[in-house]
């Protein structure tokens, strides 16, 4: 319950569910994700995106193993005082967990609320929250709470969804003010979200045959990943691609002209990366990169390392960049052996 409901936070089910079935083939138990290296962690997760939750999970499952015996513990403050567990994590633990009467409201519940109770005020709105977090105590109530909490979920996924609602067949119909007051539409209130803010940077792809200097990273972004050297972006592109492979600690040839340019899209940033390349990699000693093997295709051939996709992305186009300058050119001559040759006999 816990890693299922922490996957699923800001990612579909769909994509969540084959990341799901691995992780837990992985780790099944909380001792057994607990006693993992975070790099292994990280590795199981890579590729699903907001990487700070599997960080956070790991934390807390290690927290509950050294602080509780590896058992979740029934007490509700005890749960939120839990690394990456908030009030809907907890609620969702207590309720199908320990069928304690605890509420859940995520954006379908939240969708639901505000559209029985006829909510007209953001949803971002403190006050707003308050209100729908005490309705829906006020719901959850009887015999089986965690079946409660699932079925309003589901409600709000497959009945009561954002564009499409189909009021005709939801047994909460007759109650609905946003349905009697043709308001579907127009509730929940969210306000428009703020366009990712963008950022231009610089990678560098540094070779030593076929390896690439990658690093982990500890910053907000990829924290807990390992990436390419990188740096923000300014006049001189290429001064700030050797500044990154200094910082790295990564001796190598640079190519100053860069080989293209990836866009990455997060939640909240638009990512533009110039890509340069570098040969003859060295790490420098007590340098926190490591030269890693990768394939033709740019896939990074080493496990049990997280790697994010943008890091796949700027790989991809290095590997297609190289094997492109790596072939002959149509119609050229292959250059005859220099010095004397004997004469075939």
């Amino acid at each position: 319950v816990w890693v299922s409901e922490v996957m699923l936070q800001q990612t579909r089910v769909d994509t969540v569910l084959p990341y799901y079935a691995r992780f837990l083939e992985r780790f099944p138990t909380l001792r057994a994700l607990a006693e993992a290296r975070e790099d292994e962690v990280m590795g199981a997760w890579s590729g699903l995106g907001y990487y700070r939750r599997a960080r956070l999970l790991h934390s807390g499952v290690r927290e509950v193993v050294a602080r509780y015996g590896g058992e979740v513990p029934v007490d509700p403050e005890a749960r939120r005082s839990l690394p990456g567990v908030g009030r809907y994590t907890a609620g969702a633990l207590g309720s199908v967990c320990f069928g304690l009467e605890e509420p859940i409201v995520d954006g379908n519940v939240a969708r639901i609320l505000t559209r029985i109770f006829g909510i007209t005020s953001a949803t971002t709105e403190p006050a707003t929250q308050r209100s729908l977090w005490e309705r829906a105590q006020a719901l959850v109530v009887g015999e089986r709470p965690g079946d409660f909490n699932q079925a309003m979920m589901e409600l709000g996924a497959l009945v009561c969804s954002v564009k499409q609602p189909q009021c005709e067949v939801c047994p909460a119909r007759t109650m609905c003010v946003a349905r009697e007051q043709g308001m579907t539409q127009q509730l929940p209130c969210i306000p428009r979200k703020a366009p990712p803010r963008r950022m231009s940077l610089v990678a560098v792809v540094a070779r030593r045959g076929e390896r690439v200097a990658m690093l982990r990273s500890d910053e907000e972004l990829f924290g807990g990943l390992y990436g390419l050297p990188t740096a923000e972006r300014d006049d001189d592109a290429a001064a700030a691609a050797a500044g990154a492979l200094q910082r790295a600690g990564v001796q190598a040839r640079l190519n100053p002209a860069p080989i293209g340019e990836v866009q990455h899209v997060l939640s909240h940033r638009r990512l533009h990366v110039q890509v340069f390349v570098a040969t003859h990699a060295h790490v420098a000693e007590g340098s926190r990169a490591r030269l890693m093997g990768v394939d033709g295709n740019g896939v990074v051939n080493e496990a049990d390392i997280g790697v994010a996709r943008l890091t796949h992305k700027l790989l991809a186009l290095s590997a297609a960049d190289h094997a492109t300058s790596a072939a002959p050119t149509p119609g050229r001559r292959s250059p005859r052996p220099r010095g004397r040759t004997r004469a075939a006999q």
